[in-house]
């Protein structure tokens, strides 16, 4: 990944109970450091059911609150999400299911490849 602004995950919360903001910042700064903006929340505990929702057959569900336009905004300027935020935005639909270009991936694959068929094994 190239780039200097990155979209990635900073932590909040108490011990056990996670809390992460959606930040977008410069990808020296440290993982909680000051971000150039939050847009949104993820709480990776899912939300407990009541005995009649887990009869009634409902999932739980983890909550992401995201500001859409921001996200888009910044991922348009050429801003790199982290592996995470990536999987986040593929369910949100703010990117395609192929992301990174498929060209891309077969690239690097091939180099590590040919990386690999070129070392002598003995």
């Amino acid at each position: 990944m190239k780039g200097l602004v990155r979209i990635r995950l900073a932590r909040m919360g108490r011990v056990h109970q996670p809390i992460y903001n959606i930040v977008v910042t410069n990808k020296r700064t440290k993982r909680d450091g000051k971000p150039i903006e939050i847009i949104g929340t993820y709480n990776p505990v899912p939300t407990p059911l009541t005995a009649k929702q887990k009869v009634q057959g409902y999932v739980p569900t983890k909550d992401v609150a995201l500001d859409f336009t921001r996200a888009k905004y910044w991922l348009g300027v050429g801003a790199q999400p982290t592996e995470t935020i990536a999987k986040l935005f593929k369910k949100a639909g703010i990117l395609y299911p192929e992301w990174p270009l498929p060209s891309k991936v077969a690239r690097i694959r091939k180099t590590q490849i040919m990386s690999i068929e070129g070392r002598k094994f003995t």
